[in-house]
């Protein structure tokens, strides 16, 4: 069999791998219009930063063999072709129209199957000046050369990163920590991390990021770049906003990416609206005899059903495989994906899989979400951080308790992605919030709590879905914060030694009942306001709502986070 595969980066070595072990026989060909094949695209912020050393770490495999054409030729038995661009695909006679870039000289490639692997590109606003030098995109490893190799010699000294997502953050941090660089992000929307994670979780981060010296501008448009003349020609030395213009030696652009799904296109296959080719659980496209996978095609998201786009290199790899295993007989499925993410941003950690709140508004779901704050060990063992986790819930109609999603924040580490990823793990099968409430996570004082926060996440999610807690999120506490009036009044559950800073702060808004001592004090409590309840992670608060419903007060919410959320969320005026 004689297969062809475009596309060498990710998932095209692997599906070709895959089919070269279970079919030793098969002649295999991958092209790629690149100088440099399977290499470790996500790794690319950690080059800039410096974490790795050297581009070459990139492609190397870990036993330090670099993944060359002469490696594949001789490790795996493939045969690949750098620097030759596919130009068209003749399905009537199986043939793959491709030319050489360094000669210019046409060349065709018969299959009897054929795999596209042709990735993705970064989205590159139409902006005026756009194309000047110092701008960049993050796209490959001579990409990453070209940022490294002007800050390494001193050539940057302020920087403008567009986008904050995954890459923008982490080009940022890498950056403003090793470099020293003074980083600005600027984003359209009102946070960071848009569409993955709550603006309660996205406002500690971001909190985060500017304590290690990084700048925001959110809810920002760019209009354009100007150098030292005022146009787009020569060097960038401006980024302009509307209504304020930012000094910028450098400037990377990270405002997401297009599937290069053109090929397919033209020849006739199946493309969705937004771009994505169209492949079955087996990652077949529209013709039987073409495969396709990785940051090209739309997979199913498995917790609404509908197509969903998930350009990670992860994803890519396990799709290679899939497609290995079917060229070579078998019958593989990739069903599709939840999206779960990880990303480290200086001293923390932000995960996540499936919906956030946001997310899942937009997808058309009622839902609710909770956010507990619990040790990411036993809470008696040294050395314990505090971890934050929400969970996201369906709250009505005939999938009532489905959980939605999960996402957290914690001190870097593996813990919290650990949480995540054992959510992830069954939230295609649409779990009720009452089995993630009971899901059996590994137990041990110097990797958990005995009522693991990923149960405590969910039984708190289940409190609000029942009604049997009334709860408020850091963010809306902000605005009543923020509000001049503020008719309500705070009821803190805390012993008096954590409380009396705030009381001494705010007595005009501020008291102190300790929750152990509620029910004998109720007669302090005030009804004439509304209540804001709180104590160090919403435990004790919730406690005390329960002592207030049974003694007929209602109106009070309970602070999801409590006082941590408050302060890791950088509100500095409570």
């Amino acid at each position: 069999m004689n297969v062809v595969i475009i596309g060498g980066v990710a998932l095209g070595p692997k599906a070709a791998c895959r089919l070269k072990r279970l079919m030793p026989d098969a002649r295999v060909t991958i092209i790629d219009q690149g100088a440099r094949v399977s290499y470790g695209g996500c790794g690319i912020p950690y080059y800039v930063s410096g974490d790795v050393s050297d581009v070459k770490e990139l492609q190397a495999t870990s036993f330090h063999m670099i993944r060359d054409p002469k490696f594949f030729h001789e490790a795996k038995g493939v045969d690949v072709l750098t620097r030759t661009r596919a130009e068209r695909i003749d399905r009537q006679a199986k043939v793959v129209h491709a030319r050489d870039l360094e000669s210019g000289e046409s060349a065709t490639f018969p299959y009897d199957k054929l795999v596209l692997a042709t990735g993705s590109r970064p989205r590159k606003p139409d902006l005026p000046g756009v194309n000047m030098d110092g701008v960049f995109v993050v796209s490959n490893l001579e990409e990453a050369e070209g940022i490294r190799s002007r800050v390494e010699a001193g050539k940057v000294g302020k920087a403008v990163v567009v986008g904050a997502g995954f890459i923008g953050l982490e080009i940022a941090e890498a950056l403003s920590d090793m470099w020293g660089v003074e980083t600005t992000v600027v984003e359209i929307a009102d946070q960071i991390l848009p569409g993955f994670v709550s603006q309660e979780l996205a406002r500690m981060a971001q909190h985060h990021m500017q304590e290690q010296g990084v700048s925001f501008r959110l809810s920002a448009t760019v209009k354009g770049f100007a150098g030292a003349a005022g146009d787009g020609d020569g060097a960038v030395e401006r980024v302009l906003l509307e209504g304020e213009e930012l000094e910028a030696d450098l400037v990377i652009l990270s405002v997401g990416v297009i599937p290069n799904s053109e090929l397919a296109k033209d020849a006739g296959l199946e493309v969705s609206p937004r771009g994505g080719i169209v492949v079955d659980t087996r990652l077949r496209t529209s013709d039987p005899d073409i495969y396709a996978g990785g940051n090209c095609v739309q997979v199913t998201n498995l917790v609404t059903g509908q197509p969903g786009y998930y350009p990670l290199g992860s994803l890519a790899n396990r799709q290679g495989r899939v497609i290995g295993t079917n060229l070579a007989g078998g019958d593989a499925e990739f069903p599709g994906a939840v999206g779960s993410f990880a990303v480290k941003l200086f001293e923390i950690s932000v995960a996540g899989a499936g919906l956030c709140p946001e997310a899942a508004q937009r997808a058309g779901l009622d839902a609710v979400h909770s956010h507990v704050v619990q040790s990411d060990r036993a809470h008696f063992f040294p050395e314990n951080e505090l971890m934050h986790l929400e969970m996201v819930v369906e709250k009505s109609g005939p999938k009532k308790g489905r959980v939605l999603g999960a996402q957290g924040l914690c001190a870097k580490g593996d813990g919290l992605v650990g949480r995540v990823g054992a959510v992830a793990a069954v939230l295609g099968d649409h779990p009720h919030v009452s089995v993630i409430g009971n899901l059996e996570y590994p137990y041990s004082p110097p990797f958990s709590s005995a009522m693991d926060i990923v149960n405590a996440a969910a039984n708190a999610a289940e409190n609000i879905l029942e009604g049997r807690c009334a709860s408020m999120t850091v963010s809306e506490f902000a605005r009543l914060w923020n509000d001049q009036d503020r008719d309500f009044r705070v009821l803190d559950c805390r012993g008096p030694a954590n409380a009396q800073p705030f009381l001494e702060k705010h007595p005009d808004v501020w008291m102190n009942i300790p929750q152990d001592e509620l029910r004998v004090r109720l007669d302090e409590v005030p009804r004439d306001k509304p209540l804001v309840l709180v104590c160090n992670a919403g435990g004790r608060s919730y406690e005390a709502q329960i002592t207030l419903k049974e003694a007929g007060i209602g109106d009070a919410l309970n602070l999801q986070g409590g006082v941590a959320a408050i302060r890791r969320s950088g509100m500095d005026e409570v």
